[in-house]
Parts: structure tokens; C-alpha cells; sequence
């Protein structure tokens, strides 16, 4: 295992999608199990909801639209609020003010990505953090501007960036590659390019994965170097 290359887990989520806060959690439970194993990890755009204006919608408004009301939308959370416990997030679901569009926050994401995967991962967990523990809009470009400086990345330049419309079509072109793969909920987890994983699956599982599809690639790459020929 020592030689082999990172295993690839590439990460179809969206940063207002509670369970693919769990999910990342619940990845970071995982590596904890299975330390032998190196992971190359990349988040991916998806939206569990393009048609939210750019400003974002009020989220009473937005829970009422989407549930019925606020009870409705308690009840639902609950389940939400209880998995996110036993993965250690206390989410503040009272605190959130605004339900956002993440297009932009998905655009920065990518160009985090295209620095290294540590600032892209560092990026997405600060953009876990801002919006479900402290209730800030990650639609708003003040705040995906301090995200990108808390990651390391030029603040300035972000700012430049987010006032034009660089990488959206591609955004919106690599979500709707991800529907066609089959990906209806998020978080999806793709692993190796070839494997997959959809929900917010407990550590267990997803270590569990991580080693026997870390086997298996060795046991095919040692066939192939010792194949005749």
C-alpha cells in the first residue's frame, strides 16, 4: 500500500446540503480508521436548488415555500440535527437568516481546487462552518471573500473574479454531467472514478469501502505488471 498512488474520492455536494456537511464529517471519521490509506479528495458542484435568486431568498419565506410552514420544516430538520450530533456538528439551524444561491460558492470551490486540494478542502469546510454553525449567507461575496482569504486564497482576486461570470456555464455544465451520471442526491461519493457511494454514509462504511477498493486497484495493478508479455 506504501507505493500506491492516493486513492481518488471525488465528492458530488453542495455546501447548503446539511448532509454533505455529515458526509465530509463522516469522511473525516473514516480516514481516522483507515490510515494506511492515502485520499486524494475533490468537492464537486451540485445544487439542490438553482431556481433561489442570486440574493438568496428570506428563509422563513423559503421554508414555508418548501415545506408548508415552519413546523413542518422543524420536524424534518430534527433528523437532520440528531445525525449531525452523533457526527459532531451542532447545527444552528435558528441562526440562518438567508437560504442561498450556491452557484457562486461553487465557482470559488473550483478555483480553490485549482490551486491545490488542501485549499479547496480548507475552503469547504469554512463554508460548512459559516453557514450552518454561524448562520452566515454563503451567497453573499463578503462572505465567500473571507472564506477564500480564511483558505488561503488572494482576497482581491476573488473579489475580481465573483463580479463576473467566469466558470459558470461550467459549473452549471458539470452538475448537469453529474445528473446524467445518475447523481439525484448529494452528497455522492465517487471513488477511484469508478465506484460509488450515495448519502451521508456512517464512517464505518465508508472505511470499509475505502480498503477493499484500495485492495482491489492493487491486486489489479500488480496483475498487470506481472501479466506476460
Amino acid at each position: 500500500m506504501a507505493n500506491q498512488s492516493p486513492l481518488s474520492i471525488d465528492i458530488v455536494s453542495d455546501v447548503m446540503c446539511p448532509w454533505c456537511y455529515i458526509g465530509q464529517k463522516n469522511l473525516d471519521a473514516a480516514r481516522q480508521i483507515a490510515t494506511e490509506i492515502e485520499l486524494d479528495v475533490q468537492w464537486r458542484p451540485y445544487q439542490l436548488d438553482p431556481t433561489l435568486p442570486p440574493e438568496g431568498k428570506d428563509r422563513q419565506t423559503y421554508l414555508n415555500e418548501k415545506f408548508g410552514g415552519e413546523d413542518r420544516a422543524t420536524e424534518i430538520y430534527q433528523r437532520v440535527k440528531d445525525a449531525g450530533k452523533a457526527s459532531g456538528i451542532d447545527f444552528r439551524f435558528d441562526l440562518m437568516k438567508v437560504s442561498p444561491n450556491t452557484l457562486d460558492a461553487h465557482r470559488l470551490i473550483r478555483w480553490a481546487g485549482g490551486i491545490d486540494s488542501q485549499t479547496q478542502d480548507k475552503l469547504v469546510r469554512r463554508l460548512f462552518e459559516e453557514f450552518f454553525l454561524e448562520g452566515g449567507n454563503v451567497g453573499s461575496h463578503k462572505v465567500l471573500i473571507d472564506a477564500a482569504e480564511h483558505a488561503g486564497m488572494d482576497g482581491d482576486l476573488v473579489k475580481d473574479l465573483l463580479a463576473g461570470d467566469q466558470d459558470k456555464q461550467e459549473i452549471q455544465n458539470e452538475i448537469a454531467k453529474a445528473q446524467q451520471m445518475g447523481v439525484t442526491g448529494v452528497p455522492f461519493f465517487i471513488i477511484a472514478n469508478k465506484y460509488a457511494l450515495s448519502g451521508a454514509q456512517p464512517p464505518e462504511v465508508l472505511a470499509n469501502a475505502i480498503r477493499e477498493i484500495s485492495a482491489e486497484l492493487s491486486e489489479e495493478k500488480a496483475f498487470s505488471e506481472n501479466k506476460p508479455g
